[in-house]
């Protein structure tokens, strides 16, 4: 008889699995724990009751998703201001859900989320977005802009597919840069910070209306600080670097030049793959309107390949906040 137990699988020490199927029912077995999870998560200090004036002891109310105050009785409603507010759905499914899209190197589909949690296209499609929502690249109003320095890479590319292959269209002569003259393309821009000190790099990529320097240039300015080495191919928008006060290097692509010393643009090249190989891979088609949102989840995967505990679904966890000031 063999001395593995079944239900405890060993990791291969090359495994970069940080939180398996079995540990995620063992934490979270029911919505009882996952609520109690979310108040520790919320609530670090404890339940400040507005009625007292101070942090008092609450108590589970059954049958019910709040905490009442031991001494005035006030309920406080820890899914409320959340993702989680006003949803019939399980707490335990929310938390799964988080987990299946932390569990994926790519992605996972509100398809595939329909499948796996047994709900309505319509209730994972509401799941998905909404777990999306916390995870917006810095300067978005909720977090900080964080400047990168050292070497950087900067980059663009175009997203969706080739006009000349829709119906009813005119078939689109190639020439020039491939998309560039696409009007189906959706032009994005990328900007990654080289890793140092022994950690890695991180990566930033927005929708731009148009790859050109009036909508590239200020990216570069609000993201990278002066001095920085700013590496790029030969594209005329980044002829303004070395006067904006930037060590401006480039590659000849165009001369089949890729790599000149250190100066390449491979790392943000290698992000664009990520990209576009798994949106034609698992979601198959996305719109411009939603492109944006879409880009946000592949630069929090990157940044956050490090996470440490249970890697990416602390990392996606640990960004539910309360909208309200109470928590």
């Amino acid at each position: 008889m063999s001395k593995v137990n079944r239900n405890e699988p060993k990791r291969s020490k090359a495994s970069d699995a940080r939180f398996t199927i079995f540990e995620f029912e063992r934490e979270f077995p029911d919505d009882a724990v996952c609520m109690d999870y979310l108040v520790r998560l919320l609530y670090p200090f404890g339940i400040a009751c507005p009625t007292c004036g101070k942090v008092t002891k609450h108590h589970r109310r059954e049958k019910r998703t709040a905490y009442s105050c031991q001494f005035c009785g006030h309920d406080e409603y820890p899914m409320k201001g959340t993702i989680f507010e006003g949803s019939a759905t399980s707490l335990k499914l929310w938390f799964y859900a988080i987990h299946l899209m932390a569990s994926t190197r790519c992605g996972i589909s509100a398809k595939q989320l329909e499948r796996e949690l047994g709900v309505t296209y319509k209730t994972a499609w509401r799941m998905f977005n909404k777990i999306r929502s916390l995870i917006p690249q810095d300067g978005s109003g909720l977090f900080p802009i964080e400047k990168f320095d050292g070497i950087v890479e900067a980059d663009e590319a175009y997203i969706g597919g080739r006009g000349q292959w829709r119906h009813n269209t005119k078939r689109i002569r190639k020439s020039g840069r491939p998309g560039r003259n696409d009007p189906y393309k959706t032009p994005v821009f990328g900007i990654a910070q080289r890793g140092q000190d022994g950690k890695h790099g991180k990566v930033m990529a927005k929708i731009v209306p148009v790859a050109g320097d009036s909508a590239i240039l200020p990216h570069i300015r609000t993201k990278v600080l002066p001095s920085t080495a700013v590496y790029t191919d030969e594209f005329n928008a980044y002829n303004a670097l070395g006067q904006m006060g930037y060590r401006h290097s480039r590659v000849r692509h165009n001369q089949r030049v890729y790599v000149d010393g250190d100066v390449h643009v491979q790392t943000i090249e290698g992000f664009w793959s990520l990209v576009k190989r798994g949106i034609s891979g698992v979601y198959h088609g996305v719109s411009t309107k939603h492109l944006q949102s879409y880009l946000d989840e592949y630069v929090f995967r990157y940044n956050n390949r490090d996470a440490t505990g249970r890697g990416m679904f602390d990392a996606f966890l640990f960004r539910v906040r309360k909208a309200s000031p109470g928590a």
